[in-house]
């Protein structure tokens, strides 16, 4: 998925129609949307469990299922397109992998087990990265600048690229660019030296 997710790919502009009647609450295009965008969006998925154990409790089907059924089941939504459709996967994916990071921890620590740490591969880069510290860097982060922490979620979880990110956040692509070199030098010093997205 080079270029991201993008739900109109598949079959031109009918994913966009189908996004804007699911807007509208047409469960009916709801149902005939998830196959023109499920291939991409598992596929997505699929790059944060890399390198995880096969038995990992969390699999890259569920991420994408939960995460589909919390976007079109939220009625705030009001699709402006594939890259907005985009932006809102990536946030859902990231509540999604969060939360069960946080309760496989607590549930650790609760046994008296040695907690470890969550890592989850980059799909930006070769590396891994501590999800939870990820996590709670972004919301330091969102208090600083909270277009920075969205840039961030953009192209980390929601695999847009430099185009695709400014287009949601409208600013320039050189914009993008400059400050998503600024976020990761960061981040890198955040997550204590660790590869940063």
């Amino acid at each position: 998925m080079a270029d991201g997710c993008s739900p109109s790919s598949p079959v031109g502009g009918d994913a966009t129609l189908l996004l804007q009647r699911v807007s509208c609450g047409d469960r009916s295009a709801a149902d005939a949307l998830l196959p023109l965008v499920y291939e991409e969006l598992r596929a997505r998925a699929g790059a944060y469990f890399r390198g995880l154990p096969p038995d990992h409790t969390l699999q890259p089907t569920a991420l994408v299922h939960d995460a589909y059924v919390r976007m079109i089941k939220a009625p705030e939504n009001q699709w402006r397109g594939r890259d907005h459709f985009c932006a809102v996967a990536a946030t859902a994916m990231r509540q999604i992998l969060t939360n069960h990071a946080r309760r496989r921890v607590l549930a650790q620590k609760a046994k008296d087990e040695q907690c470890q740490a969550t890592l989850m591969h980059t799909p930006s880069s070769n590396g891994s990265v501590d999800l939870i510290a990820l996590d709670d860097a972004l919301k330091k982060l969102a208090d600083r600048n909270q277009e920075r922490a969205r840039l961030v979620e953009l192209r980390f979880f929601g695999g847009l690229t430099v185009e695709q990110t400014a287009s949601v956040l409208e600013v320039s692509v050189s914009s993008v660019e400059r400050e998503w070199r600024r976020v990761r030098a960061w981040l890198r010093v955040e997550l204590g030296g660790e590869e940063a997205p």
